[in-house]
């Protein structure tokens, strides 16, 4: 847990050096402490109002009634407290710099493991989304397969790339040996032969 912001009653003569600039109503100095803080220190009214009815009732501010708000100024026995413990004020100024600079640490380390965790969060979320992309995929695989003609389609594709792979490699061959003059007849014979051959049977495959 972190240390306090102000030690024990230090932050009653930092509302009174508040109110010296100007009288102001609980939220304004409620305000003027988180401005002063960059936002890193906003007490609550529940430990604002207590002190200021304390200031009051030792006769160093006074409280004066501003439509639904209640308006705190120093009385000129808050200026004595203050010129009193000038001293002090500035070692409440350097605590208060300190505080806030260690609060503002606090909120950065916090800022950052909350990045951390955002982008674990969200490389987490990446690798379900890879991997449901994936079981789909097999899914519609599956699905598309128990299909006939979507199955006869695939297997098109693949006699339709065996033949492409088989008419390139003889080709490149025929060409080959065309151009060292050995290509003969019965190579020729051999593979009109053996196409035609393998033409009847797949048509009767085919056609059943």
């Amino acid at each position: 847990m972190s240390p306090p912001v102000f030690a024990h009653g230090h932050l009653r003569l930092y509302l009174l050096r508040l109110l010296v600039d100007r009288p102001m109503h609980g939220y304004e100095i409620i305000q003027a402490l988180s401005d002063q803080s960059g936002g890193t220190y906003s007490p609550s009214a529940g430990t604002i109002y207590p002190r200021l009815g304390k200031l009051e009732e030792e006769g160093l501010v006074t409280k004066e009634a501003d439509g639904r708000k209640t308006v705190y100024a120093i009385t000129d026995a808050g200026r004595a407290e203050l010129v009193a413990r000038e001293p002090e004020l500035d070692g409440i100024e350097t605590e208060f710099t300190d505080s806030v600079r260690r609060l503002a640490d606090e909120v950065r380390a916090s800022v950052n493991d909350a990045m951390r965790t955002l982008k674990a969060d969200l490389a987490a979320a990446a690798r379900e989304a890879r991997s449901e992309a994936i079981n789909v995929a097999r899914e519609t695989t599956r699905n598309a397969t128990s299909d006939p003609r979507v199955a006869s389609r695939l297997q098109l594709h693949e006699a339709e790339a065996a033949l492409t792979e088989f008419r390139g490699d003889v080709r490149e061959e025929l060409r080959a040996a065309a151009a060292s003059g050995t290509l003969s007849t019965e190579t020729v014979t051999l593979l009109t032969t053996g196409l035609t051959d393998l033409r009847r049977q797949l048509v009767q495959q085919l056609r059943g």
